[in-house]
């Protein structure tokens, strides 16, 4: 299967009323290049799944900033004012999800898991028509998985066949979502052939990579 896709193929993927989950952490390691296209394809309705929003300038935040996004779910939103702005006019939906438990339901989804038993948040609102469960003595909340019908990551290098390093800090989410959702596509800084990368550098493999996209210089 080639994997490599430009920007016309990977708009055929998009379709309003999806649930997206993009990779990064205050944009760093998000896929700008492939949130440029989700922009130009006009894709509206997204339920998104960003651990938060950037800014209205950078990352999944130029989503918010263009009112693509119907619901919201994250574990801060305080760097983008737009994103508070839409949630207290009622035009966006938000649920909040401690930092931790937010990894874990997408890990869980993931592995095939039923959920994550988490005692954060018990006594709050983030408990509220949630499942408590005991275990020897201790309450914890189910947090149910949380899946994507299509994942936007970003890798620092990327083979032919779809594996993927990331540098430094840019790895965040990116390889936890890239378990986690029907279609998975890696917007890649830079391309090598297969076996360039080393085994032990490889953080995702590519059997979770559906597609390679490469910024064009036009599309900058």
């Amino acid at each position: 299967m080639r994997k490599r896709i430009d920007a016309a193929q990977l708009r055929q993927l998009l379709s309003d009323n999806m649930r997206i989950m993009i990779g990064g952490f205050m944009a760093n390691g998000a896929p700008e290049g492939l949130i440029d296209q989700v922009l130009a394809a006009g894709t509206k309705n997204i339920t998104l799944i960003s651990t938060d929003t950037g800014t209205p300038e950078k990352g999944s935040g130029r989503l918010i900033h263009a009112k693509r996004i119907a619901k919201l779910y994250a574990s801060h939103i305080g760097t983008n004012p737009e994103t508070g702005a839409q949630m207290n006019r009622g035009e966006l939906e938000v649920e909040l999800v401690p930092q931790g438990t937010l990894a874990e339901r997408i890990r869980s989804a993931g592995a095939g898991l039923g959920g994550v038993l988490s005692p954060t948040g018990l006594g709050t609102p983030i408990a509220e028509g949630k499942r408590i469960i005991q275990v020897e003595g201790q309450d914890y909340i189910l947090e149910p998985p949380l899946r994507a019908d299509l994942a936007l990551i970003r890798g620092s290098v990327v083979d032919t066949k779809g594996n993927v390093l990331y540098k430094g800090t840019t790895q965040n989410f990116n390889p936890l979502m890239a378990t986690a959702a029907k279609t998975v596509v890696v917007e890649a800084e830079q391309i090598v052939e297969a076996g360039e990368l080393l085994p032990e550098h490889i953080h995702t493999p590519g059997i979770y990579v559906d597609y390679i996209y490469q910024r064009e210089q036009a599309d900058a």
